[in-house]
Protein backbone atom coordinates (compact mmCIF):
# COMPACT_ATOMS: atom_id res chain seq x y z
CA UNK A 1 0.00 0.00 0.00
CA UNK A 2 1.81 3.67 -1.10
CA UNK A 3 2.65 6.03 2.06
CA UNK A 4 0.22 8.24 2.52
CA UNK A 5 1.14 12.19 2.20
CA UNK A 6 -1.33 14.89 3.52
CA UNK A 7 -0.05 18.73 2.00
CA UNK A 8 -2.08 21.96 3.76
CA UNK A 9 -1.22 24.89 1.86
CA UNK A 10 -3.54 27.65 0.29
CA UNK A 11 -1.34 28.42 -2.47
CA UNK A 12 -3.52 26.18 -5.39
CA UNK A 13 -0.14 25.63 -7.46
CA UNK A 14 1.85 24.61 -5.13
CA UNK A 15 -0.97 22.46 -3.94
CA UNK A 16 -1.06 21.05 -7.40
CA UNK A 17 2.04 20.86 -8.39
CA UNK A 18 3.24 18.38 -5.40
CA UNK A 19 -0.08 16.68 -5.88
CA UNK A 20 1.11 15.64 -9.32
CA UNK A 21 4.83 15.07 -7.98
CA UNK A 22 4.26 12.76 -5.37
CA UNK A 23 2.00 10.77 -6.94
CA UNK A 24 4.15 10.35 -9.69
CA UNK A 25 6.85 8.95 -7.13
CA UNK A 26 4.29 6.85 -5.93
CA UNK A 27 2.92 8.39 -2.96
CA UNK A 28 -0.93 8.35 -2.51
CA UNK A 29 -1.42 12.33 -2.30
CA UNK A 30 -4.47 14.43 -0.65
CA UNK A 31 -3.93 18.26 -0.54
CA UNK A 32 -6.20 20.36 1.14
CA UNK A 33 -6.06 24.63 1.45
CA UNK A 34 -6.40 25.47 5.69
CA UNK A 35 -6.87 24.04 8.59
CA UNK A 36 -10.54 23.62 8.85
CA UNK A 37 -10.19 21.46 6.15
CA UNK A 38 -6.92 19.18 7.73
CA UNK A 39 -9.48 18.45 10.99
CA UNK A 40 -12.38 17.60 8.49
CA UNK A 41 -10.00 15.13 6.48
CA UNK A 42 -7.14 14.11 9.56
CA UNK A 43 -10.52 12.89 11.69
CA UNK A 44 -11.02 10.24 8.88
CA UNK A 45 -8.57 9.26 7.17
CA UNK A 46 -4.62 7.77 8.44
CA UNK A 47 -1.70 9.70 7.02
CA UNK A 48 1.67 8.74 7.29
CA UNK A 49 3.40 12.26 6.78
CA UNK A 50 1.74 15.71 6.95
CA UNK A 51 3.33 18.61 4.89
CA UNK A 52 2.08 21.92 6.76
CA UNK A 53 2.46 25.77 5.28
CA UNK A 54 3.47 27.87 8.37
CA UNK A 55 1.14 30.69 6.61
CA UNK A 56 -2.32 29.88 6.50
CA UNK A 57 -5.55 31.89 6.59
CA UNK A 58 -7.30 31.40 9.89
CA UNK A 59 -4.87 29.04 12.52
CA UNK A 60 -1.38 29.77 10.91
CA UNK A 61 0.65 26.00 10.53
CA UNK A 62 2.31 26.82 13.71
CA UNK A 63 -1.31 26.57 15.75
CA UNK A 64 -2.24 24.00 14.04
CA UNK A 65 1.10 21.65 14.21
CA UNK A 66 0.74 22.26 18.34
CA UNK A 67 -2.47 21.24 18.06
CA UNK A 68 -1.88 18.51 16.35
CA UNK A 69 0.08 17.04 19.07
CA UNK A 70 -1.84 18.55 21.75
CA UNK A 71 -4.56 15.93 20.74
CA UNK A 72 -2.39 13.14 20.42
CA UNK A 73 -1.55 12.87 16.55
CA UNK A 74 1.98 11.32 16.12
CA UNK A 75 2.87 11.49 12.72
CA UNK A 76 5.45 13.48 11.43
CA UNK A 77 5.18 16.98 10.54
CA UNK A 78 7.01 18.80 7.61
CA UNK A 79 7.21 22.96 7.61
CA UNK A 80 7.28 24.98 4.80
CA UNK A 81 8.76 28.25 5.77
CA UNK A 82 9.81 31.47 3.78
CA UNK A 83 13.03 31.27 3.26
CA UNK A 84 15.16 33.06 5.63
CA UNK A 85 12.86 32.94 8.40
CA UNK A 86 15.08 31.32 11.38
CA UNK A 87 12.43 31.94 13.77
CA UNK A 88 9.67 30.06 12.47
CA UNK A 89 12.00 26.93 12.09
CA UNK A 90 13.21 27.18 15.69
CA UNK A 91 8.98 27.57 16.83
CA UNK A 92 8.17 24.59 14.54
CA UNK A 93 10.52 22.55 16.48
CA UNK A 94 9.24 23.63 19.76
CA UNK A 95 6.04 23.15 18.39
CA UNK A 96 6.64 19.43 17.57
CA UNK A 97 7.44 19.64 14.12
CA UNK A 98 9.99 16.95 13.16
CA UNK A 99 11.43 18.88 10.18
CA UNK A 100 11.41 22.09 7.79
CA UNK A 101 12.08 23.38 4.41
CA UNK A 102 12.48 26.95 2.96
CA UNK A 103 10.03 28.10 -0.11
CA UNK A 104 10.88 28.57 -2.62
CA UNK A 105 11.82 24.71 -2.70
CA UNK A 106 12.96 21.98 -5.40
CA UNK A 107 10.10 19.19 -5.52
CA UNK A 108 12.63 16.32 -5.69
CA UNK A 109 13.95 17.57 -2.27
CA UNK A 110 11.16 18.05 -0.26
CA UNK A 111 10.46 13.91 -1.83
CA UNK A 112 13.67 13.06 -0.23
CA UNK A 113 12.48 14.66 2.94
CA UNK A 114 9.40 12.49 3.21
CA UNK A 115 11.26 9.41 2.21
CA UNK A 116 13.57 9.88 5.17
CA UNK A 117 10.74 10.77 7.30
CA UNK A 118 9.25 7.66 6.51
CA UNK A 119 12.49 5.40 7.03
CA UNK A 120 12.42 7.10 10.26
CA UNK A 121 9.12 5.75 11.09
CA UNK A 122 9.61 2.35 9.65
CA UNK A 123 12.53 1.82 11.63
CA UNK A 124 10.69 2.52 14.94
CA UNK A 125 8.82 -0.69 14.01
CA UNK A 126 11.25 -3.06 13.60
CA UNK A 127 11.01 -5.47 16.47
CA UNK A 128 14.59 -5.16 17.90
CA UNK A 129 15.71 -2.26 17.27
CA UNK A 130 16.29 0.48 20.08
CA UNK A 131 13.22 2.28 19.79
CA UNK A 132 11.25 -1.04 20.31
CA UNK A 133 12.99 -1.49 24.14
CA UNK A 134 10.51 -1.60 26.69
CA UNK A 135 9.13 1.33 28.49
CA UNK A 136 11.49 3.21 30.27
CA UNK A 137 11.27 5.55 33.25
CA UNK A 138 12.08 8.94 33.31
CA UNK A 139 11.57 10.72 36.50
CA UNK A 140 7.79 10.45 37.47
CA UNK A 141 7.04 9.82 33.54
CA UNK A 142 7.09 6.29 31.72
CA UNK A 143 8.08 7.24 27.77
CA UNK A 144 5.83 4.43 25.83
CA UNK A 145 8.32 3.33 23.19
CA UNK A 146 5.51 2.09 21.23
CA UNK A 147 3.17 5.00 21.56
CA UNK A 148 6.54 7.65 21.09
CA UNK A 149 4.70 9.40 23.97
CA UNK A 150 5.27 10.35 27.87
CA UNK A 151 2.73 9.10 30.27
CA UNK A 152 1.95 10.46 33.48
CA UNK A 153 -0.83 10.03 36.13
CA UNK A 154 -2.73 8.43 33.00
CA UNK A 155 -2.08 11.29 30.51
CA UNK A 156 -0.32 11.19 27.37
CA UNK A 157 2.11 13.76 26.13
CA UNK A 158 2.70 13.10 22.06
CA UNK A 159 6.43 13.32 21.11
CA UNK A 160 7.35 14.75 17.64
CA UNK A 161 9.66 11.96 15.78
CA UNK A 162 12.58 13.80 16.59
CA UNK A 163 11.66 14.88 20.57
CA UNK A 164 11.24 10.58 20.80
CA UNK A 165 14.32 9.87 19.11
CA UNK A 166 16.58 12.38 21.36
CA UNK A 167 14.82 11.15 24.48
CA UNK A 168 15.10 7.70 23.54
CA UNK A 169 18.84 8.26 22.74
CA UNK A 170 19.49 9.62 25.82
CA UNK A 171 17.40 7.77 28.23
CA UNK A 172 18.76 4.49 27.07
CA UNK A 173 22.53 5.86 28.11
CA UNK A 174 22.17 6.89 31.07
CA UNK A 175 24.95 8.95 33.32
CA UNK A 176 27.08 8.30 29.70
CA UNK A 177 27.18 11.76 28.14
CA UNK A 178 26.37 12.38 24.64
CA UNK A 179 28.03 15.31 22.35
CA UNK A 180 25.65 16.96 20.15
CA UNK A 181 26.87 15.43 17.51
CA UNK A 182 26.43 11.96 18.53
CA UNK A 183 22.69 13.18 19.36
CA UNK A 184 22.30 13.91 16.09
CA UNK A 185 23.18 10.61 14.42
CA UNK A 186 21.03 8.68 17.47
CA UNK A 187 18.10 10.84 16.86
CA UNK A 188 18.18 11.94 13.03
CA UNK A 189 18.57 10.36 9.43
CA UNK A 190 21.77 11.03 7.84
CA UNK A 191 19.88 13.35 5.39
CA UNK A 192 17.75 15.26 7.52
CA UNK A 193 18.71 19.18 7.45
CA UNK A 194 20.06 19.24 11.05
CA UNK A 195 21.99 21.19 13.16
CA UNK A 196 23.28 21.28 16.90
CA UNK A 197 20.75 24.40 17.46
CA UNK A 198 17.83 21.72 16.53
CA UNK A 199 18.89 19.32 19.41
CA UNK A 200 19.15 22.50 22.08
CA UNK A 201 15.43 23.88 20.64
CA UNK A 202 14.23 20.26 21.19
CA UNK A 203 16.36 19.93 24.67
CA UNK A 204 14.40 22.82 26.13
CA UNK A 205 11.21 21.78 25.20
CA UNK A 206 11.38 18.01 26.65
CA UNK A 207 12.32 20.14 29.85
CA UNK A 208 9.46 21.94 29.55
CA UNK A 209 7.67 18.98 29.56
CA UNK A 210 10.13 16.55 31.96
CA UNK A 211 11.31 18.90 34.53
CA UNK A 212 10.16 20.57 37.59
CA UNK A 213 12.12 23.82 36.99
CA UNK A 214 13.00 23.66 33.13
CA UNK A 215 15.77 26.81 34.05
CA UNK A 216 17.59 24.28 36.82
CA UNK A 217 17.21 20.85 35.03
CA UNK A 218 17.63 17.59 36.83
CA UNK A 219 16.90 14.76 34.31
CA UNK A 220 18.49 16.30 31.31
CA UNK A 221 21.72 18.17 31.89
CA UNK A 222 24.18 20.25 30.29
CA UNK A 223 27.75 18.76 29.69
CA UNK A 224 28.94 22.24 29.00
CA UNK A 225 31.61 22.19 25.98
CA UNK A 226 30.15 18.97 24.71
CA UNK A 227 26.57 17.76 25.14
CA UNK A 228 23.89 16.81 27.37
CA UNK A 229 23.50 13.92 29.69
CA UNK A 230 20.00 11.85 31.68
CA UNK A 231 20.31 11.29 34.93
CA UNK A 232 17.70 9.01 35.85
CA UNK A 233 18.13 9.98 39.73
CA UNK A 234 18.03 13.97 39.65
CA UNK A 235 21.18 14.40 40.97
CA UNK A 236 23.48 17.05 39.89
CA UNK A 237 26.67 16.04 38.29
Amino acid sequence: MADRILIVDDDLEIRTLLTRYLTEQGLTVRAVENGTALWRLIGRETFDVLILDIMLPGDDGLSLCAKLRADGYYLPILMLTAKGQDIDRIIGIEVGADDYLSKPFNPRELYARIKSLLRRQAYSKIPGSPEMSEHLVIGGFLLDCQQRALIKDGQATALSTGEFALLHALASHPLRPQSRERLLELSRSRDSEVSDRSIDVQIRRLRKILEENPADPKLIQTVWGLGYVFVPTGEKR
